[in-house]
């Protein structure tokens, strides 16, 4: 799990980087690299959880999110369990 601390004024140049930012956390949710997103309401945080094999992969996944040279702090935890209530939702089909 990644837990980013966002900086307390957003700057343009942050602010110009979210389109981009949220098309690669999209493609990334569509491709099941990252299984979740989380936007603090206030703005102050960030969390998602991603698949990676080592820590050396999760940091290479998240160097390419356009946003995280922004940010304040950066923290990763390995989970040791995941739970999601969409989780075992099985994929939809359009046939």
């Amino acid at each position: 799990m990644v837990d980013c601390t966002l900086p307390h004024q957003l700057s343009d140049a942050f602010i110009s980087l979210i389109p981009r930012q949220r098309a690669v956390v999209n493609r990334l949710l569509s491709e099941g690299r990252i299984l979740n997103y989380a936007l603090a309401l206030e703005n102050s945080k960030l969390w998602f959880v991603c698949t990676a094999e080592s820590e050396a992969e999760l940091m290479e996944l998240i160097s390419h999110l356009p946003l995280m040279s922004h940010m304040q702090q950066v923290r990763v935890s390995e989970l040791a369990v995941y739970s999601s209530a969409n989780a075992f939702a099985p994929a939809f089909s359009e046939n």
